[in-house]
């Protein structure tokens, strides 16, 4: 188990990325959901040991991170959004070396930990070409196989199908559902079909503050009966978000559907099944609505 509480941290610009952030996290996938520059990334960061938070605290298991980075980083398992690589170093070659950095010195441990990682990766038929010549589908199982090394226990990925094509991202799922089972996985994203597909638990970020948690299905309930669409014209959009508790517009086959949050059925609209986009567009329309009357 993973305990987030109270976690501070204002940059010198001024910008108060998180702000009393607090949260339960236990084994098995758990998907925090947020739009860029809700703070998602600071928080990966300084669970992550990367920095430290001007104030709150961390524990994992027995460990308290903050005080014993060290002592975390041995059990953690690190995919940021952006990582680079040596330019004409082969897969198996960075693997190699990233596990002797990781504390693995036995070579013959090491080539069997490496071989099984490209293995469960997908990777072993592209194990001697250079990571730098990889697809984005590719670079980013590599970059699992990497947080893999070391058998960690608390595994973070930041971002991690954000410009891969739709089976790349299916190949991507099922290698986290894999690995999600028996330790703690914290997904980062702001594609909500990630945390949709993969995630038991999960929590809304948004201006530095978790504004939602729980279990999808249960935030889902949550909006029964209250979601109501229909197709507009775009030139009635305006008066129509002055009018309604609008929550997502969108495209389809060339209209506009807008979907709007009630307590009873608008004239001209239908009742709508809610979904865990509803929840999230209706969370972060919520609080942009807060900060607007504040």
């Amino acid at each position: 188990m993973l305990e987030i509480n109270g976690l501070t941290k204002t940059y010198g610009n001024g910008v108060r990325a998180m702000d009393g952030v607090t949260l339960s996290i236990p084994k098995g996938m758990f998907g925090l959901l947020g739009p860029n520059g809700a703070g998602k990334s600071t928080l990966m960061r300084t669970l992550a040991t990367l920095q430290y938070p001007d104030s709150g605290t961390i524990q994992f298991g027995d460990l308290d991170p903050i005080k014993e980075p060290k002592a975390l980083r041995a059990t953690l398992g690190y995919l940021p959004q952006d990582f680079g690589v040596y330019p004409r170093m082969s897969a198996r070659a960075m693997l190699d070396h990233l596990a002797v950095l990781k504390g693995i010195t036995n070579g013959k441990e090491r080539k069997q930990v490496v071989e099984s990682l490209l293995e469960q990766t997908n990777l072993k038929q592209h194990a001697n070409k250079s990571v730098a010549s990889y697809s984005g589908g590719m670079r980013q199982r590599f970059g699992i196989a990497q947080a893999l090394l070391g058998d960690p226990q608390l595994i973070i990925v930041d971002e991690p199908t954000a410009g891969l094509d739709p089976e790349e991202r299916n190949r991507f799922h099922n290698l986290l559902s894999e690995i999600g089972e028996n330790v703690v996985v914290i997904l980062s994203t702001h594609i909500v079909e990630d945390v949709a597909d993969l995630c038991p638990n999960m929590a809304i970020m948004n201006q530095g503050k978790i504004v939602a948690k729980g279990a999808p299905t249960d935030l889902i309930k949550e909006l029964e009966g209250k979601v109501y669409s229909r197709t507009v014209a775009k030139a009635d959009l305006p008066a129509l978000r002055t009018q309604y508790n609008v929550i997502s517009e969108r495209l389809v086959m060339g209209q506009v559907v807008i979907r709007v949050i009630a307590d009873s059925a608008p004239d001209g609209f239908d009742a709508a099944t809610p979904d865990l986009e509803d929840v999230y567009f209706a969370t972060i329309a919520e609080g942009r609505q807060a900060a607007a009357a504040a």
